[in-house]
């Protein structure tokens, strides 16, 4: 069963073409991680699927269903969800009211008060679920700009699990971590999408073949290598130009 399709996925601006003729499938629980180096695309890429930014042509099928055109919210309704390098967060709410209203986003096309979320026993008990999956429940009551960055990008994840979705895209989920931070990161990510299908860009290469069980490379907007970890590591084409660079994608 394939859960997202990309097919022939190009996105020009002006007259720079920044992907050309992407074409792959994700299935369900697969962990596709999406490297290259800067200027590679990935966000771009990230963007275009997620209904950011339009296609310059191609076409993207979510569960069999053609989603090209429509609009992020509509996506997330359909299944889609997504996360940001940069924290996409309410900081003057407290942790438990940011993952209310990632809950009640992912169910409707508008907001309701805060206070009001709390009332709703469902949305709690979904709340607690979640949020004790990855330790957060204990401070639930904090406000997020009192968390550690390490906590906020937690947060940030969480959100993006919230709408039960099929396929979520992750742009640098572990950005500003470090390493021993980012493998738990990797841990968290497992438990929170269990048969769900995820692609994310990472620079992180100890996240990336820690969490990945496909990488995709893509070089100057086209996909060029694609395979299972050890393939990718072993390859003299993607080693060259970037598993051996000197700078990080």
């Amino acid at each position: 069963m394939t859960l997202l399709r990309v097919e022939g996925m190009s996105k020009n601006f002006g007259g720079l073409s920044v992907l050309t003729d992407v074409d792959f499938v994700l299935e369900p629980g697969q962990k596709v991680a999406l490297i290259g180096p800067n200027g590679a695309g990935k966000t771009t890429l990230l963007n275009v699927i997620g209904g950011q930014l339009p296609a310059s042509s191609g076409r993207v099928w979510l569960q069999d269903r053609p989603i090209q055109g429509l609009p992020p919210n509509k996506r997330l309704h359909r299944g889609l969800a997504r996360s940001y390098q940069i924290n996409n967060l309410f900081f003057s709410l407290t942790v438990l009211e940011n993952v209310l209203l990632a809950l009640y986003g992912g169910e409707r096309s508008h907001l309701s008060m805060v206070g009001t979320l709390r009332k709703r026993g469902d949305y709690l008990a979904q709340a607690e679920k979640l949020m004790g999956t990855v330790g957060l429940w204990d401070k639930r009551n904090e406000p997020l700009h009192a968390l550690s960055y390490g906590d906020q990008r937690l947060v940030e994840l969480l959100s993006a699990f919230t709408s039960k979705p099929q396929v979520v895209l992750l742009d640098e989920p572990s950005a500003g971590l470090p390493t021993a931070e980012a493998l738990a990161f990797a841990n968290v990510i497992r438990k929170l999408s269990a048969g769900v299908a995820v692609l994310f860009c990472a620079h992180d290469m100890d996240l990336v073949f820690n969490l990945a069980d496909t990488i995709m490379v893509l070089y100057f907007g086209r996909i060029i290598a694609k395979g299972r970890p050890e393939e990718i590591s072993a390859d003299p084409k993607v080693r060259e130009i970037y598993l051996g660079a000197s700078q990080a994608c």
